[in-house]
């Protein structure tokens, strides 16, 4: 009896092992490795040349933009708002809470087009905007609104927990002492917190480069314009163009590829600092 109940685990173990192996391939490395080999079905020099096409150029471009604006932003905000929720107690916590996760629950869609019933043309502040000779939908800024609220959550929630295993005793040690909200901060919470922030922040980067559904909404699909690469791609397949829309797609994984690795060296050099520590 007693060696089933040793065995029982180890077999449960191993079959837990083996099915997440088997669904990491066929549903994340086998389309993942598709989409590398109709890039170069057809060679290098095809794909290179769908890649430095202008409107491609054009639409990396905007990719990085758009995440160089949003990611800081969001960064700004998951600091503020995991340091409130951790370190204080007010009225609203809980909702806050909530609206931080909001974007989690809703669909980028619905969010997009939130931002066109605001923004567009026969929107809320459509008329006012106008006048104003202020341009958000089909534009810059209503990519970037679009971005934040679907990257919002990531940051955030990569801190909060820690910050709430950590507690406030370094926090109000430091306030007996006489530091200021400032420097407690700059001295006590953030360098507590800073491996799991930087992590925070690059799936923030990697989310926000790889959004689609919120972005098409509000893009308006201007080729060379307001179109990022995720709808880049979108139009090189519909137009039958399949070298172009995987040469593109191929990058784009590469980006997500590189920023996960670059999450991975992070964690791994926190585990290590940590273990030097102890």
């Amino acid at each position: 009896m007693s060696g089933a109940a040793i065995a029982d685990p180890r077999s449960l173990r191993w079959l837990a092992i083996a099915t997440a192996v088997v669904l990491t391939v066929a549903i994340l490395l086998l389309p993942l490795a598709a989409v590398f080999a109709e890039a170069l079905r057809r060679g290098w020099e095809p794909a290179l040349e769908a890649i430095l096409d202008e409107d491609s150029l054009a639409a990396v471009r905007l990719t990085l933009l758009v995440a160089a604006i949003a990611v800081p932003v969001n960064t700004i905000g998951g600091i503020a708002g995991a340091w409130a929720i951790t370190k204080f107690d007010f009225p609203g916590r809980r909702l806050l809470i909530t609206l931080i996760e909001l974007p989690f629950s809703v669909s980028p869609v619905i969010s997009g087009l939130v931002y066109v019933l605001l923004f567009g043309a026969q929107g809320f502040l459509g008329p006012w905007l106008r006048e104003h000779d202020i341009q958000i939908i089909f534009a810059l800024p209503g990519l970037v609104l679009a971005t934040v609220f679907v990257t919002f959550p990531f940051v955030a929630r990569t801190l909060i927990p820690l910050m709430q295993e950590q507690g406030r005793d370094e926090e109000e040690a430091a306030a007996t002492l006489g530091a200021g909200g400032w420097d407690i901060f700059r001295r006590v919470t953030l360098p507590n917190v800073k491996w799991a922030l930087l992590s925070g922040v690059l799936l923030c980067n990697a989310r926000a480069m790889g959004e689609f559904g919120a972005v098409a909404v509000v893009s308006g699909h201007i080729r060379g314009q307001t179109n990022t690469m995720p709808l880049h791609v979108e139009i090189l397949y519909n137009e039958y163009m399949f070298v172009g829309a995987f040469a593109v797609a191929s990058l784009l994984a590469l980006l997500g590829l590189v920023t996960l690795g670059a999450k991975a060296l992070l964690e791994a050099l926190a585990r290590r600092r940590m273990g030097d520590a102890a």
